[in-house]
């Protein structure tokens, strides 16, 4: 019997906190050795990686599957397409209410339902965040915790969605009475019960647009009529709107003491409000992410609104803040907020058009490409914003997000050099477009690794849906 199921020969390896040539042996889908030299003899499966950097697979940690489509036909595709971007974990998020299940009720019932939908249709790792819509979610969030969920969002903007879609109150939207400061109040109070008594970091995921404001603005660039162009969307949902909704979130977290996240942050007025809580709040929790649309997508740049989403993509001069903060490390981690929507989804018109689109196909291509190659992004650094950071802040490192013995033998094996254009058809999504169209993107991952598999080679999947649930009690 050989001493491993594969060997990865020959590449160079780039975790988070060490780099070097070497090879790395893979046993029972863990990582069992790193040295210079390994005998292929030894592997039942040797993995040429010469010439290419061996990185851990991406964790990507805002997800958004079953959204607007069936959900486990929507894991099953939209999984399928996170491996293209050497993504091998994906965290989740689902609420109930409009959209997803289509159905309110205890999670006691909805958890085990959304898990049976994921089991053997993905073909990534997957776990979830979970909105609690009403105080009965709110109670159940120590059930949860002891189930391994360990993130659970609340929308600021739900309070607006009256003018923000197309009529619809919000009480009728997330079928949640209160759903306002005083309920993300008490979510908080609960989550930080739990910081107090348990050993892993829970914390509170925030979508941070006032919804007050955006009554006000949104009513202002609806009455000029525009109902084609993006930035006619970014007018009514302003940068103002987010740094005002930061400092609520921030001063509640501060209150009863949990550790906060705050989510695809859009603005350079988003990033300051986030150095202004640091400073106003040194000692607590507090961390940030950005997306893939908003480092690299302008309001000016992509046509028609099927860029459309919550918050809106902004300007080129919001981009450049945004990957400064990334390098200086003042924004924790990148997802994609993937969110399947054909254009049958999107229509004519910019107001009623659904939000969102996929991008996880995207991330070590535009970290790579966008950080390493364009900005001078150290390779380990990128690491740290696709995967290691978000591992630590959801309680999977160092299972996920590492190159380590022990570690889960994820991969993404990625030629730097590669150079190809985004095409809807080559990232493997049901979605039928995608605003990236056309970008030239240099540094693609050419194979995908899944707890020792290979899932992914050479732009096509490998083998049926072999991903686990992820954090599944502690």
């Amino acid at each position: 019997m050989n001493r491993f199921d594969v060997i990865v020969k020959n590449g160079t390896c780039v975790d988070g906190s060490w780099s070097g040539r070497g090879d790395l042996g893979i046993q029972n889908g863990r990582i069992s050795a790193i040295a210079d030299s390994l005998a292929a003899a030894e592997a039942d499966e040797v993995l040429d990686a010469t010439g290419l950097v061996v990185l851990p697979g991406a964790v990507d940690a805002h997800y958004h599957f079953g959204i607007y489509r069936p959900f486990a036909e929507d894991v099953r595709s939209e999984s399928r397409s996170s491996l293209v971007g050497g993504v091998t974990s994906v965290l989740s998020y689902f609420r109930t209410g409009t959209h997803y299940l289509n159905k309110t009720g205890s999670y006691h019932e909805i958890l085990p339902e959304i898990r049976t939908a994921s089991r053997g249709n993905s073909f990534v790792d997957i776990g979830f965040h979970l909105a609690p819509m009403s105080r009965e979610h709110v109670a159940e969030i120590p059930w949860l915790v002891r189930q391994g969920i360990s993130g659970f969002k609340f929308y600021m903007f739900y309070k607006g969605l009256n003018l923000a879609a197309d009529s619809r109150d919000a009480q009728a939207y997330t079928k949640a009475e209160d759903y306002d400061l005083g309920h993300l109040f008490e979510i908080m109070e609960a989550v930080a019960a739990e910081n107090r008594i348990g050993q892993r970091r829970i914390s509170v995921s925030v979508h941070c647009e006032q919804p007050e404001l955006l009554r006000l603005f949104i009513e202002r660039v609806r009455a000029s009529g525009r109902t084609q162009d993006l930035a006619a969307y970014s007018a009514a949902r302003p940068p103002l709107t987010e740094r005002v909704a930061i400092a609520e979130a921030v001063t509640l977290a501060d209150e009863a003491g949990a550790p906060v996240n705050l989510l695809h942050l859009s603005s350079k007025e988003a990033i300051n409000a986030v150095a202004l809580a640091r400073r106003s709040y040194p000692d607590r929790d507090i961390r940030a992410e950005t997306t893939l649309h908003h480092l690299t997508l302008s309001h000016d740049g992509v046509s028609g609104i099927g860029g459309k989403v919550n918050p809106p993509i902004r300007t080129s001069s919001d981009n450049e803040a945004l990957w400064l903060a990334l390098q200086r490390g003042d924004i924790d981690w990148v997802a994609s907020d993937h969110a399947c929507c054909t254009l049958d989804l999107k229509g004519s018109d910019l107001w009623p058009a659904l939000p969102g689109f996929g991008g996880s196909s995207l991330l070590y291509p535009v970290l790579i490409s966008e950080g390493y190659h364009r900005r001078g992004m150290g390779l380990d650094a990128v690491v740290r914003a696709v995967s290691a950071n978000p591992a630590r802040a959801y309680g999977l490192y160092p299972q996920k997000g590492r190159i380590a013995l022990g570690s889960d033998a994820d991969l993404a094996i990625v030629d730097l050099d590669r150079s190809a254009r985004v095409s809807a058809d080559a990232l493997l999504s049901d979605q039928d477009h995608t605003p990236f169209e056309g970008v030239q993107l240099r540094g693609w991952p050419v194979v995908t690794v899944l707890r020792g598999r290979v899932v992914f080679r050479d732009g096509q999947v490998v083998g049926p849906p072999s991903g686990d649930l992820l954090a599944q009690g502690e």
